[in-house]
């Protein structure tokens, strides 16, 4: 029974669509992670890998199809709803407060109380532990974020993410703004949080991050799913390849 349910993947997206008036964002495109996966998906700058996940996360409503979270069907109407389920998203633009302190970004919207005030000792204790276990160094949790530099705003999204304990990250375009030196310690942080069984998905164009620490990639063109391939039995070559041929794959990524 155990070997079965761990085949069961974490989220599983089946012949989803989606169109904005005329326009076909998604078409038939399917997709499975398993949990503690890292999963890169690629694609041109139209090829709807962020409408696939904002309908993953209930941002957007698909039109047709069907999402499975550990094998139960869902219909998010919001991202809050999908956080409920251990699902969580890092936009490219962080959604960060810059005026205010990293412990009050970690805990945003939802600070700990006692009673009728805001818990701070708890929050800023709470929220060294979430950078410790991330092995994120800032000067101080009371430090404003809008000091801090494009990669520690990088680790505060991810620390606030993960105080939300999630089964799935997906990280829209991590490192494109990030230094040499910030993305190693990004792509580190992604392989400590598969090693605590976190699945996550990387929406990515630099396709040397995904290679470095994914298990799997697909690809996306056009709004369908036009590839599907094992990090190790794949090139960086085969790949930039589906991006620009598109032509929808048939082969299977076992």
């Amino acid at each position: 029974m155990s070997d079965r349910n761990a085949q069961v993947p974490v989220v599983e997206m089946r012949g989803v669509n989606k169109s904005f008036g005329a326009v076909k964002a998604l078409v038939d495109v399917s997709l499975t992670l398993q949990p503690g996966e890292i999963l890169g998906l690629v694609g041109d700058n139209s090829a709807g890998k962020s409408t696939l996940m904002k309908v993953l996360t209930g941002a957007y409503h698909r039109d047709s199809g069907e999402v499975l979270i550990d094998g139960q069907p869902t219909n998010f109407r919001t991202p809050h709803e999908s956080r409920e389920r251990g699902i969580e998203m890092i936009y490219q633009d962080f959604a960060l407060c810059g005026n205010l302190d990293v412990a009050q970004n970690i805990f945003l919207g939802r600070w700990p109380r006692r009673g009728i005030f805001v818990d701070r000792r708890r929050m800023y204790r709470e929220a060294g532990e979430v950078l410790e276990r991330l092995n994120v160094n800032v000067n101080s949790v009371y430090q404003k974020v809008e000091s801090l530099s494009g990669g520690r705003q990088q680790s505060v999204a991810i620390a606030r993410a993960i105080s939300f304990n999630p089964k799935v990250l997906i990280l829209d375009e991590p490192t494109a703004n990030l230094s040499v030196t910030a993305t190693r310690t990004l792509l580190e942080t992604m392989l400590q949080l598969k090693a605590h069984g976190v699945a996550q998905i990387i929406i990515s164009h630099r396709l040397v991050d995904i290679f470095e620490v994914g298990d799997r990639v697909m690809v996306l063109k056009r709004g369908e799913n036009v590839g599907d391939r094992q990090i190790k039995s794949t090139t960086e070559e085969e790949v930039l390849h589906l991006m620009i041929a598109g032509t929808r794959d048939t082969a299977t990524s076992v």
